[in-house]
């Protein structure tokens, strides 16, 4: 038996929402974004073949849709604090103070690389998807996506040595 296209897509809400919320840089725009998302794989969900990777799916539509709406050039802004993931903060101060100021560099480093490089390294650290499902959702090659995961982290692990 099928499962219907809420039991499949509501779990997917959260990783969508991160997902759209590093591509956008903005919390409303990101809401619109998922929304979108929604809508459109609704739609076309009768077009969806039972077996084929339901997740990729998703995130491909979300992709598209955010080329789509913004071809894909737009400057992106920080993300503001509250969006940083929360870290359970343990041991003294400083520590805390240099666990904060790591987790800015980090973020300051992914958001700087370009698109293609920052969405590849997204899915694949962030949302533990497989360099396939990575392939499906972008409609990239796995060779691609392994290039572009290499290069997005020399690049992160470049920019926060020269942090030091």
């Amino acid at each position: 038996m099928s499962m219907s296209f809420e039991d499949l897509a509501m779990p997917l809400f959260p990783s969508l929402y991160g997902y759209a919320r590093w591509l956008t840089g903005e919390p409303n725009e990101a809401e619109d974004l998922v929304q979108e998302t929604y809508l459109k794989a609704l739609r076309g969900f009768d077009s969806f073949r039972d077996g084929t990777n339901f997740r990729a799916w998703m995130f491909r539509i979300l992709r598209n849709t955010f080329l789509t709406s913004r071809s894909g050039l737009r400057v992106m802004e920080p993300l503001d604090d509250d969006a940083a993931e929360d870290i359970a903060w343990e041991g003294t101060p400083d520590t805390h103070f240099l666990n904060r100021a790591n987790g800015e560099a980090l973020r300051r480093a992914i958001e700087a690389l370009p698109l293609p490089f920052r969405e590849v390294l997204l899915l694949s650290d962030v949302e533990n998807m497989r360099y396939k499902e990575i392939s499906e959702a972008l409609g990239i090659p796995v060779g691609t996506v392994t290039s572009r995961l290499m290069r997005a982290r020399r690049r992160v692990r470049a920019a926060l040595e020269g942090m030091r």
